[in-house]
């Protein structure tokens, strides 16, 4: 039976973040004539503004090229994938369309934490690595002491290492021979059943959803009839084509080992599902492909419609973005004070920020969004049945009764800090304060370390990776997984403006740090909500007990200014009355809440 072209060479490029893998991507581009010097640009896969501007991948994107070696010519498809741990979902999909990976490390830098996280990730994805030491043309560069701290931490050869200069293209031609050397081609059969992966999709307001695939095995050509496994919808292919960089249609049939985009009139949302098989319709395959296991939202957090963005702009606005990435979670929810909206879910605290200012860019709504949270759980009492129920709240609102709950359990994580050992005793210090406990120790080089710590993860979402940058000057890194909930002296803690409770500045916090924390966020409110024509109470409580409070004043308004003469007893009676009427507008007026307030609550005051 005919198998895969030997000639095709699928990998996906990873490293930690600012480690050149945009930038030695372009390089290779230009290397395989895909992009001339009129064409060129700096970060060319990096197809969004925010991504230019932030200087970071956001989205893993594919490419077709091709290269000679040895006399024949090999067709390279390759996916350079985000660095930052936020995006750890974009770079699983893209290992799983791959047979091959370049690991890229800083020759300035060295190996960092979510270096060895994507090693271990592809390693589990039975990949083959070529590890490659970058940047090798600056100053500060040590490529020979790189290479074997590749071989001390990550158990690859130094001898295997190649060097390059992604920014002079210094070592990218010896890249390319070794990809086409070292890396396997593709498994699978031609004649099978077809059987293609989604690793992606992208919307479009005139072709509908556009849809990444690689192909398994089998044979996929334009007119062909298919049937999505999961959703099990059937469509038409009107387009198939290559990312040559930006897509170019092709009328050659695809076959397994193949990558590419299929266009197939696919206008409703649902009907395409990140990780879902494609197969033919009239000769379908036994089996659907692993797909993806479903990423688990770490952070949550409310979007809100405002100004003239309306609750169905919104929808729209998320649906379309949930096509292109499927790592974020989203449901209606409600709040008194700000209407419906959704609550959403988020890998970490990047992945939201980047989230929401792509609504706002791509889908042209404007949103008020609440401060983030993580999921806990809650042990209720037993009921009649003397069962113990365990429900799950990723919102402080959601929480019981306090009466009929027996104990909050936080998520936790094991983190991996990788740290100049100049910095050591304030990093300790820092993942105390978070309340961390202490688990191991080990030496990466004689100048950096690896500190292991359990942490909350609550603790570490908000400002753990900014404190952790000026402590150690911006050479400190961090990865972590989540490794299950545990009990802790956990309160809710409501804030009340005006003598109301407003959801979505409700938290929970450990009961230690409650008083502090509580008293920290009315000063940060205070400043932040804008005075009225009343005064303005602000307080913070746990159940019934005050445990802080502060006052906004009201705008002054001088109503005796007309009386410049006169008995003392008209003054007093036009003070009385503008008294009763602050009283009344007290009690009916409405205070309005700026985003600022919403976003207050990340400021932990340390």
């Amino acid at each position: 039976m005919p198998v895969a072209n030997p000639y095709i060479r699928n990998f996906c490029i990873i490293a930690h973040i600012d480690h050149g893998k945009s930038t030695l991507a372009d390089r290779m581009l230009q290397g395989t004539g895909a992009m001339d010097d009129r064409t060129a640009q700096d970060q060319k896969l990096d197809s969004m503004d925010i991504e230019r501007e932030r200087g970071i991948t956001i989205k893993a994107a594919a490419v077709s090229v091709e290269h000679t070696w040895n006399g024949q010519t090999y067709e390279l498809n390759f996916i350079d994938t985000p660095g930052h741990v936020d995006f750890h979902y974009e770079v699983s999909r893209a290992l799983a369309a791959c047979e091959g990976a370049c690991l890229i490390v800083d020759a300035t830098q060295g190996v960092e934490a979510q270096t060895v996280a994507n090693l271990y990730k592809a390693v589990d994805a039975d990949l083959e690595l070529i590890p490659v030491i970058n940047k090798i043309d600056l100053p500060s560069a040590e490529p020979e002491r790189r290479a074997m701290q590749v071989e001390d931490v990550l158990g690859l050869p130094a001898e295997d290492c190649i060097l390059t200069s992604a920014k002079s293209g210094q070592g990218v031609a010896e890249l390319l021979d070794a990809i086409c050397e070292r890396f396997p081609p593709p498994e699978g059969e031609i004649e099978a059943p077809l059987q293609a992966l989604i690793f992606d999709a992208k919307y479009d307001d005139y072709r509908g959803v556009i849809v990444y695939f690689r192909v398994m095995n089998g044979r996929l050509k334009k007119g062909d009839r298919i049937l999505f496994m999961g959703k099990k919808r059937t469509h038409q292919v009107t387009e198939l084509g290559k990312f040559k960089p930006d897509m170019e249609p092709n009328a050659d049939p695809f076959e397994a080992g193949d990558v590419g985009y299929m266009i197939a009139g696919i206008k409703t949302l649902e009907d395409v599902n990140i990780g879902d098989t494609i197969t033919l319709d009239n000769h379908r395959a036994a089996t659907a492909l692993p797909g993806y296991e479903e990423p688990q939202p770490m952070v949550y957090c409310d979007f809100y419609p405002s100004g003239d963005t309306m609750f169905d702009d919104l929808r729209e606005a998320i649906g379309k973005l949930k096509v292109n990435d499927a790592s974020f979670t989203y449901e209606p929810s409600s709040s008194e004070a700000l209407g419906s909206g959704f609550r959403c879910g988020f890998l970490g605290m990047l992945h939201m920020d980047i989230i929401q200012e792509r609504l706002e860019r791509e889908g042209h709504v404007s949103l008020v969004q609440t401060a983030p949270t993580v999921t806990y759980e809650v042990q209720l009492t037993a009921n009649k049945d003397g069962v113990q129920e365990v429900i799950q709240i990723t919102n402080p609102a959601e929480l019981p009764d306090m009466s009929r709950v027996k104990s909050i359990r936080e998520p936790m994580v094991a983190a991996e800090v990788i740290t100049p050992t100049t910095s050591i005793g304030d990093i300790m210090k820092l993942c105390e304060n978070r309340r961390g406990v202490y688990r191991g120790q080990r030496f990466l080089s004689e100048d950096r370390q690896i500190l292991e710590y359990e942490l909350p993860l609550a603790e570490i979402i908000y400002d753990f990776f900014d404190k952790l940058k000026s402590i150690t000057s911006g050479y400190g890194t961090v990865d972590y997984r989540v490794t299950g909930f545990q009990a802790g002296e956990l309160v809710k803690m409501d804030i009340l403006v005006n003598g109301s409770p407003v959801e979505a500045l409700s938290l929970i916090v450990h009961r230690s740090k409650a008083e502090s924390r509580g008293r920290h966020l009315l000063k940060k409110l205070k400043e932040q909500i804008d005075r009225h024509l009343f005064e303005i109470p602000l307080q913070a409580a746990i159940g019934g007990k005050i445990i802080g409070r502060e006052t906004i004043k009201s705008v002054g308004k001088n109503v005796t200014a007309k009386c410049y003469g006169g008995d003392v007893s008209r003054k007093r009676k036009l003070l009385e009355k503008q008294k009763k009427g602050k009283d009344r507008m007290k009690r009916i007026g409405t205070v309005d809440i700026p985003q600022g307030a919403f976003m207050a609550v990340l400021d932990t005051g340390e």
